[in-house]
């Protein structure tokens, strides 16, 4: 049969290549030298016990097994209206949320809702590979910002690279690969310009309750009357409730928008899945000590490898840190970033995600999730990197 060219030539799922390139390790090697798995950013704890207790009673009860309204469960709608709300100051009301199977469809269907072949969207490096992904295969073109000297996008910047075509500029923030949180007056600079072009301001937060500082909201922006016009929110409960499996996320945004979302919902999954979504509620309205429990933890192990690589062991360097992921740099200019990764996995029996995958050309980075690393693993990490460095030659300070 014909494919479409256009989907025909994107790229394959970065995560799903590791997978496979898992695959090609002798497992008999566990016993003596364990995977350390760095690839997916997948939480290393059960969901919280309210969670399971909810999971449990809503499978039990035939009522819940139906189809659920298409912009979400009015409660789920309402917990999420009520916590941006109490962090961000604004006029959030359930009515500005819909409910999506993950964090991954909203943006498919916001991208969608916006933008068509030909168009083009504004994307800091290094970007999100799903992001990149889907709007290639919908035929639209991703325009690069270059982030500053500290992995900062800056509007600034930005402005330089609108056009007519320009339908939106996506942040993530934190960022994934990098774990750099944009500061929330960058963030509103960006709100700004998008305002000023009339274009929309996509701003992923999926990894929003795991930034170093907490006690300040991560931007301001829905407390701007008018932020409808311009802000659209994403968000994701698999990493902040442990519940990955369950496929929960948000859109939060104005009334013309979602409406384009809907329909496009409805000939998509229809709905996000009930019990993920009865699982979110529970999350979200009774597990705070476990939520704050949880990001105490992922911060422990954020800085756990952050010590185990201060030294540059092997001559790999930490870049950026933070969210779930370290963002590192590796010592051989003169090898594609693809066979490092795989003699680490082959040799060194290390897991990561290549650079090349967030980039549009290869910067010898690598992408290391934190999120599975105690204290004795990160050293582990530090003795492999060591030990990759020491068989290619390289010297360290």
């Amino acid at each position: 049969m014909r494919l479409d060219p256009t989907t025909a030539a994107g790229s394959d799922s970065p995560i799903g290549a590791a997978l496979a390139l898992a695959g090609e390790r002798d497992p008999a090697r566990n016993a003596t030298h364990p995977l350390l798995d760095l690839s997916q950013a997948a939480p290393p704890y059960p969901p919280a016990p309210e969670v399971v207790e909810r999971v449990v009673e809503v499978a039990r009860d035939p009522g819940l097994s139906g189809y659920a309204p298409v912009p979400g469960i009015p409660p789920l709608r309402q917990a999420i209206a009520d916590e941006l709300a109490r962090e961000h100051g604004g006029d959030l009301t359930p009515d500005d949320v819909v409910v999506t199977a993950g964090c991954n469809q909203a943006f498919a269907v916001v991208a969608d809702a916006l933008a068509g072949p030909g168009d083009e969207v504004i994307s800091p490096l290094p970007y999100y590979f799903n992001h990149d992904m889907w709007l290639r295969m919908r035929g639209v073109t991703p325009v690069y910002l270059e982030p500053d000297a500290d992995l900062v996008p800056r509007a600034a910047d930005a402005e330089a690279l609108l056009t007519p075509r320009t339908r939106a500029i996506v942040l993530v923030t934190p960022g994934n690969p990098s774990g750099v949180t944009v500061p929330p007056e960058e963030i509103t600079a960006f709100a700004e310009l998008a305002r000023r072009h009339d274009i929309a301001l996509v701003l992923d937060e999926t990894y929003r309750s795991f930034r170093p500082d907490t006690t300040e909201p991560s931007h301001t922006l829905f407390a701007d009357p008018a932020w409808r016009s311009t802000v659209v929110g994403l968000h994701s409960y698999s990493k902040d409730l442990a519940i990955p499996a369950y496929r929960v996320g948000s859109v939060v945004a104005g009334p013309e928008l979602r409406r384009q979302v809907l329909k496009l919902l409805d000939c998509i999954a229809i709905c996000a899945p009930r019990t993920g979504q009865e699982a979110a509620v529970a999350g979200l309205t009774r597990a705070g000590v476990w939520r704050a429990d949880r990001v105490a933890e992922i911060a422990r192990r954020r800085e756990w490898v952050g010590a185990a690589l201060a030294d540059r062991p092997g001559g790999f360097e930490i870049a950026a840190l933070g969210g779930f992921f370290a963002w590192v740099r590796h010592p051989f200019p003169d090898r594609p970033t693809l066979d490092v990764v795989r003699t680490l996995l082959l040799d060194h029996d290390t897991l990561t995600i290549p650079g090349t995958a967030f980039l549009p050309d290869d910067r010898q980075m690598l992408r290391l999730s934190v999120g599975r690393v105690d204290e004795a693993g990160a050293a582990l990490l530090a003795e492999r990197l060591t030990e990759a460095g020491r068989r290619a030659g390289v010297v360290t300070g």
